[in-house]
């Protein structure tokens, strides 16, 4: 990211940006359990980003833009392959057998992947005592938010096997996910953000297919039997978790720091237990609002780093 970059971003969009990630992709992990219900793993996959691609392919078209004008194609497909493929059907094969929190807690160890991958900024991340801390404090935040459910899952010894083998292949997912992220932010496709994530959601969609014949998921799987609430969770998946947080993911990352961004591992967890106070009727527990003050205090600490080299530069410069 360019400091010129950084500086021209306007303060409301990024706002709108980062709410967009946090709340958004928040929901996802229950609409991936609901889509998963009645679409098999790999097919859901490559209906949704491909279905996704196409039609930011036709807006693309509407809005004059040429999907071929961009520089560095071969970049964009990279990273949608790693975000989506990896990163994200990953969490859409896990959900098959594993509760949406337990894989909010895994995913969670996201930002530990940014800080460790990002060689460029090594420097200025281990010397900061404020990322560190907020990194280490918002793992540690996911986890009591969501303690009682993991003594709950391994109180069960027969799934325990399952659970973690799960938990290996989420960990390696994260990994995935941060690796891709900083692919496509060092090594950006050049041209405007909606083109590049066209290519990377069509990139990841077609990755999903060899899957589909391997595993033979069209044999005996008929559309018309799809519930509705699998039918609507793809929607909106397609939609809001695809286009609209995606490219304001992969936005982002062009004009904010990859620690900064990749505290929506963090606030997603919060986010889809609040879903679930006000839309389920679940309850919240002492120790879930204890989860979740500490989260948000990680988040604060992290961005007081930024706001702090900000503020430095800008007395450097009066002087």
């Amino acid at each position: 990211m360019s400091a010129t970059a950084s500086k021209n971003a306007s303060p409301i969009l990024v706002i709108v940006a980062f709410a967009i990630v946090y709340i958004v992709w928040g929901s996802t992990y229950f609409f991936i359990q609901m889509a998963v219900q009645g679409f098999p793993p790999f097919i859901l996959g490559a209906f949704r980003f491909i279905l996704a691609g196409l039609i930011m392919a036709a807006w693309c078209l509407i809005k004059g833009e040429n999907l071929f004008a961009i520089r560095g194609i071969k970049h964009a497909i990279i990273s949608g392959i790693l975000l989506l493929f990896f990163g994200n059907g990953i969490i859409i094969w896990v959900e098959q057998s594993m509760p949406s929190a337990m894989v909010a807690i895994t995913v969670s160890s996201a930002p530990l992947w940014f800080v460790l991958l990002d060689k460029p900024k090594w420097t200025e991340n281990f010397k900061s005592k404020s990322i560190i801390t907020g990194m280490l404090v918002g793992l540690a935040g996911v986890i009591l938010l969501f303690s009682e459910q993991i003594s709950k899952i391994f109180s069960m010894p027969d799934t325990t096997p399952v659970k973690m083998s799960s938990m290996i292949l989420l960990l390696f997912g994260a990994i995935a996910w941060a690796g891709g992220s900083l692919y496509s932010k060092y090594k950006p496709a050049q041209g405007s953000i909606i083109v590049i994530s066209t290519w990377q959601m069509l990139a990841a969609g077609i990755a999903f297919i060899p899957g589909i014949l391997i595993r033979d998921e069209f044999k005996g799987f008929q559309w018309q039997e799809v519930p509705y609430e699998s039918w609507m969770s793809l929607i909106y998946l397609v939609i809001m978790g695809s286009i609209a947080g995606f490219s304001a993911y992969v936005w982002l990352l062009q004009v904010r720091t990859a620690m900064q961004v990749s505290t929506y591992a963090y606030v997603n967890p919060v986010v889809a237990v609040l879903l679930g106070v006000f839309f389920a009727n679940e309850k919240i527990t002492g120790i879930q609002i204890v989860g979740l003050i500490i989260i948000l205090g990680s988040v604060l600490l992290i961005n007081m780093a930024r706001y702090r080299r900000e503020k430095l530069a800008k007395k450097v410069k009066i002087a």
